[in-house]
């Protein structure tokens, strides 16, 4: 593979059997993308799953003191009961896939490692590339895990407050990368989350977590990740800190830069949702009109 933190899906084939991995399925969706048809990802993930793979649910696995704030990084003695409720240890490798393009593995990947535990990588192309293969997968109610011990080793320097990324925008200390679609970005189309305008952070720099994807949903190689974020103005030889929406598909980008020798940057947590329910920050918007009517 290209890069340590993925996995092919033919090296987990490969791999099923070895002792201490676990399959992760991470898969969430948007608020209004919550019932798509096929039911919730919980719902999808009872339907079809690769063989063995426990399910993350990252609105549970959070800091639930900040419900406003959705899915915040939880307390440390907390994660690591609940992961370790899910059979993750601390000598487990973890693999974490989505259903679809990998916007929420990214997420957990990330998780993991703020609290210390390196041993964790995505599957390339997720479970749509895994089926289309026509490897096997399984249904119904999964045997529980037998639990394990996970040993919390946070990672502060992972993780970004608003206040790191006010001083990073008004010092110019850090490039913040926003990881939402260039009209979310710009303004011209709405946010998923109820009473949150679009827009971006002044100075905030706009990479799309879909275009590090293939056609695939697989992730570009790293020259083609370099490309990307030069082409939007990147520099990684710089501090960089990512943000998004709610701190769930900034993790892509993260990841992109993790595969090109960059680990070490943050995430702004509260992202978008954090900043743009405050009432003293600004923001940049290009109003489109029919978003404007649609929001009364």
């Amino acid at each position: 593979m290209s890069s340590k933190w993925l996995v092919s899906t033919e090296w987990l084939a490969e791999h099923m059997d070895d002792p201490g991995l676990v399959i992760v399925d991470a898969s969430w969706a948007f608020p209004e993308e919550g019932d798509t048809g096929l039911g919730t990802p919980y719902e999808e993930y009872l339907e079809e799953r690769i063989p063995g793979a426990v399910f993350f649910d990252i609105d549970e696995i959070a800091d639930h003191s900040s419900p406003e704030l959705l899915h915040m990084a939880p307390p440390p003695e907390q994660f690591a009961r609940q992961v370790g409720k899910l059979g993750i240890g601390d000598d487990s490798f973890v693999v974490v896939y989505d259903s679809y393009a990998p916007f929420a593995a990214p997420r957990v990947w990330w998780l993991l490692r703020l609290f210390g535990h390196d041993n964790v990588a995505v599957l390339d192309g997720g479970l749509e590339k895994w089926t289309m293969e026509g490897r096997p997968t399984e249904e119904g109610q999964p045997r529980p895990p037998a639990a394990r011990t996970f040993t919390p080793r946070f990672r502060p320097g992972l993780l970004a407050g608003f206040e790191d990324v006010r001083k990073a925008l008004e010092e110019q200390g850090a490039q913040v990368v926003d990881a939402r679609s260039e009209g979310r970005y710009s303004g011209t189309e709405p946010e998923p989350y109820p009473g949150i305008p679009s827009g971006h952070m002044p100075g905030a720099l706009n990479v799309h977590y879909e275009s590090l994807l293939n056609i695939d949903n697989t992730i570009k190689p790293p020259h083609e990740i370099k490309a990307v974020f030069d082409a939007n103005g990147v520099d990684l030889d710089k501090p960089v800190i990512f943000s998004c929406g709610s701190g769930v598909t900034a993790c892509l980008p993260m990841l992109g830069a993790a595969m090109l020798g960059f680990e070490d940057f943050p995430l702004y947590d509260g992202s978008w949702l954090d900043w743009a329910s405050r009432k003293d920050t600004p923001r940049i918007a290009i109003q489109d009109p029919a978003i404007v009517k649609e929001k009364g």
